[in-house]
């Protein structure tokens, strides 16, 4: 993957175009999904599809007058730092408020990239179309007016978020999220293990506490590099890092504690019982704030924290 920053003025126009693309065929999906049950928004979703397309038509105008015809196929999953949003089948399933904050997210996006693309390029008509676009996705009046607020419950009206809080849940408090549920899972083998090999708590509590701040220092390291933060407004890569990494390490700090008791069956008791709150939260956090069934998350965060689980005690025992 291409560096956003690496990109040159050609690609920039190219990335713009398929984006926008994109984002109008997503439109146009939400549309027809809402044709029959809430024919208004369907036809709010068409206009914003028009005019993405509008938007689309500009930019190959200004790309073609310098480049010529050929435009190469960059999509913003080509491009390291956009965010990996879910497909957009998965979001016509989850009703109106789902596309409209999906839509609502998107319009920030956009504006954060043209503005970011703008002061990347040198020639005059290529910036004064991409600031007029920055601005056209600012100007954007609240999604949630343009929708109608009888679509939304009143608890929904009560509780609307801005798209910039939106991008914050998706950008900054998920991957804190993920570092979380890493740390939890990830470091169950090794301390299991240890435990059944050395019938110590001591020692286990000392490879728990390798395993936790490595996990850490691993996912700190991950998040940090993965880009600037510039394009996608995620803050800056140490604080990203530093976050990603202390709940990953948290994370496996919490069944590690137990070991410093003395006594092994006390502690391995305690140690498990944690883990089991552990993976009552980590379900919970799928189905609040990644749109995961509360059985299919309860389902996939035993299976796969019972598989982490025993194969700590087989080695352990071996």
């Amino acid at each position: 993957m291409k560096s956003f920053s690496d990109l040159t003025e050609q690609e920039i126009l190219a990335l713009a175009i398929s984006s926008e693309e994109d984002d109008a065929r997503s439109y146009g999906m939400f549309a027809n999904e809402l044709l029959e049950t809430y024919p208004a928004s369907s036809k709010v979703f068409m206009e914003m599809a028009a005019e993405e397309f509008g938007h689309r038509d500009r930019l190959t105008k200004v790309y073609r007058a310098k480049f010529g015809d050929f435009i190469p196929l960059i999509r913003r999953a080509d491009v390291n730092g956009f965010v990996k949003h879910k497909p957009i089948y998965t979001i016509t399933k989850l009703g109106i408020d789902k596309m409209r904050h999906r839509a609502e997210v998107v319009e920030a996006e956009n504006y954060r990239f043209y503005v970011q693309a703008a002061g990347r390029t040198n020639d005059p008509a290529i910036k004064k179309l991409l600031h007029e676009i920055a601005l056209e996705e600012k100007a954007h009046e609240s999604l949630a007016d343009k929708l109608g607020l009888t679509h939304l419950t009143p608890a929904a009206k009560d509780n609307e978020a801005a798209a910039e809080k939106q991008l914050f849940l998706l950008q900054v408090v998920q991957p804190g999220l993920v570092g979380l549920m890493d740390g939890s899972v990830s470091t169950l083998a090794p301390l299991f293990a240890a435990a059944f090999a050395t019938g110590s708590t001591w020692q286990t509590f000392l490879v728990g506490l390798a395993a936790s701040v490595g996990a850490g220092i691993s996912m700190g390291l991950a998040e940090g590099l993965s880009d600037d933060g510039k394009l996608t407004g995620r803050g800056h890569p140490l604080i990203r890092g530093l976050a990603s990494g202390l709940m990953t390490a948290v994370g496996g700090l919490g069944h590690t504690l137990p070991f410093l008791i003395p006594q092994f069956h006390t502690a391995f008791v305690l140690a498990v019982f944690v883990v089991l709150i552990e993976l009552s939260v980590i379900t919970w956090i799928r189905n609040k704030y990644m749109d995961t069934p509360i059985f299919k998350a309860a389902l996939q965060i035993a299976l796969g924290g019972l598989l982490v689980f025993f194969t700590g005690m087989l080695i352990g025992s071996a």
